[in-house]
């Protein structure tokens, strides 16, 4: 027989995603988050559990009493839409059991920067930005909300107000001024 038509014991079944099993290699195996963003992701993980899987179930399931689901689209749909809802609530709850909040208005302040900072700082061009610098769940660099283990953050994490700090660029090292550094409650 043709090994075509012979299901091998070592593929995945349909439902599930390769790279769903794949996680992201964080440094020190520390998921740092902030109690903010580690709230969005709860909120999140409860609307899927509570409202958005059983509205996709019970499509699923008035489309499957139907009859015929090979051209139910209704069925195909629905059931493609609970495995991606599956799929984000496994991946949102391995990310909530490894996170780690991290409480930034200990280091209130304190001019040396650490997770959970608002920096500001001058390029060389004397262009200003103003960052966060946040988990990686929760990282938004057009609002200004940089991952802890990002160039940048690694390049200000334990410098001070004042000082000049190197940054490898693609573009070659650059060198940026701290202006400020804040750690405001949320």
């Amino acid at each position: 027989m043709n090994k075509a038509f012979v299901k091998d014991d070592a593929q995945a079944p349909e439902d599930e995603d390769p790279a769903d099993s794949v996680e992201v290699t964080i440094p020190g195996g520390k998921n740092y988050i902030t109690r903010q963003g580690y709230q969005a992701l709860r909120d999140e993980l409860t609307q899927l559990l509570d409202v958005a899987r059983p509205e996709v179930v019970q499509i699923v399931s008035w489309a499957a009493s139907n009859g015929d689901r090979s051209e139910n689209g209704d069925y195909i749909y629905g059931k493609r839409r609970l495995r991606e809802i599956d799929r984000r609530i496994r991946f949102l709850t391995r990310r909530l059991d490894k996170a780690e909040v991290v409480d930034p208005s200990v280091h209130k302040g304190n001019d040396q920067i650490f997770f959970g900072a608002h920096v500001s700082y001058r390029e060389p061009d004397g262009t200003v930005r103003r960052i966060r610098i946040v988990g990686i769940d929760e990282l938004d660099p057009l609002n200004g909300r940089i991952s802890w283990i990002s160039p940048v953050a690694k390049a200000l994490i334990k410098a001070r107000e004042g000082d000049t700090v190197t940054l490898l660029t693609p573009q070659g090292r650059m060198e940026i001024e701290i202006e400020s550094v804040q750690y405001r409650s949320e």
